[in-house]
């Protein structure tokens, strides 16, 4: 999940919550919404890695 920040930044959270903390997890946080989207794509293949 992408929010855009009120620096103007775009900050990825995990699709789930953290069950100790009750939010999302942040993944990272990027100048662009396409690096953004680009970084999720990456966190998403290597989760399906052995």
């Amino acid at each position: 999940m992408i929010r855009k920040l009120a620096t103007g930044e775009f900050r990825l959270y995990s699709r789930k919550k953290d069950p100790d903390t009750g939010k999302r997890r942040n993944l990272g946080t990027f100048k662009t919404r396409a690096a953004a989207e680009k970084h999720e794509r990456e966190v998403q293949f290597f989760k399906r890695q052995g």
